[in-house]
């Protein structure tokens, strides 16, 4: 199966909120939740697919003649791509009944590393979906990052402590996800968390950790000081506050406030290898995608996680030849034209 063949075979069973777009850019799906949309008028969503189409690329050919190296270390782990499949949760409720998370992320977890990349695991209400994401990640040999959501202390270092025996090469907190609707009023209670709070879970987890969305420089500077070893500039795909400003606008600020000091991945709308490409130029050192890799699980099942990874891996090639630079450390903002 191609590409396009992935596609409309997701649209046979995906749904009823997701459609398996051509282009997924929230149109669509606008504010649906329950669904892949976005919270409040659903534009969040939209403004982080469309802020990376205004980033134009620089090209120039005058250069050596070599292949594009696009391997990526990621905590020791060496990948084929500057990319990590973003942790989704819910599968039944928001993209329809052909897997539960337990099957989706069996599926993708291996699909991934298989494709010489890694995926992140999503976290729920039911203490079954962290533990069928940790199965997942220790049968595929650590080959994964699972993200935690805020629970209160004793939650979270319960679930830090399943996650060692899964030895993954890193773990995560998607710290934003105290504002996801469908965990209000619920238990565990899951909510914001002081620097004091998080120094304490990092040091607890004993894996390299990722705090996902960062916002602002100073969301950023105190990800460093709780010891985060790296964090995700994500608004969680506009899911839990409702007109924010796009991942791509504020990526660089944050890149200046940290200073080379941890790792900083970005998602939000990244749907190729040319967006991959405009984003390490703005000084991400990788990426996280969602959404589309929900489509290619449905539509494809491992083949399309393969399909998709091929996929991405030739386009930000060929960006990086077109734009004269042959490893991924070479990308910079001169590659880059922004409004």
């Amino acid at each position: 199966m191609d590409y396009n063949e992935i596609l409309q075979s997701a649209r046979t069973c995906m749904g009823p909120y997701c459609k398996a777009c051509p282009v997924c850019n929230g149109r669509a799906c606008g504010n649906t939740i329950p669904g892949p949309g976005s919270k409040g008028l659903g534009v969040t969503f939209q403004r982080n697919y469309q802020k990376w189409q205004e980033i134009c690329v620089q090209m120039d050919t005058i250069c050596e003649n070599r292949p594009a190296d696009t391997s990526f270390d990621f905590f020791g782990k060496k990948l084929r791509l500057p990319v990590l499949a973003a942790p989704v949760g819910a599968m039944k409720m928001h993209y329809g009944d052909k897997y539960d998370d337990a099957a989706y992320n069996d599926l993708l977890v291996s699909a991934c590393r298989d494709a010489g990349i890694l995926a992140c695991t999503g976290d729920g209400m039911d203490a079954a979906v962290m533990e069928g994401a940790l199965r997942a990640i220790h049968h595929a040999d650590g080959c994964g990052v699972p993200t935690v959501k805020p629970w209160d202390k004793d939650t979270i270092f319960a679930k830090l402590t399943q996650a060692r025996k899964a030895d993954p090469v890193a773990v995560a907190m998607d710290i934003d996800a105290a504002g996801l609707p469908f965990l209000k009023n619920h238990m565990p209670p899951a909510g914001s968390k002081t620097v004091e709070e998080l120094r304490e879970i990092i040091e607890y987890a004993q894996k390299p950790f990722i705090l996902k969305g960062i916002m602002t420089p100073a969301g950023a500077r105190k990800a460093l000081e709780a010891g985060a070893a790296g964090i995700v500039v994500s608004n969680h795909g506009g899911r839990v506050l409702d007109q924010c400003p796009a991942t791509a606008e504020v990526l660089p600020a944050i890149v200046e406030a940290v200073a080379g000091r941890m790792k900083i991945f970005v998602d939000g709308g990244i749907r190729t290898g040319l967006d991959v490409f405009k984003a390490l130029a703005l000084g991400a050192d990788g990426v996280l995608i969602g959404r589309p890799f929900v489509t290619m699980v449905y539509g494809g099942g491992a083949e399309g996680v393969r399909v998709y990874a091929d996929k991405l891996q030739s386009e930000l090639q060929d960006a990086m030849q077109m734009c004269g630079v042959h490893t991924l450390k070479e990308i910079t903002r001169d590659q880059i034209l922004r409004p």
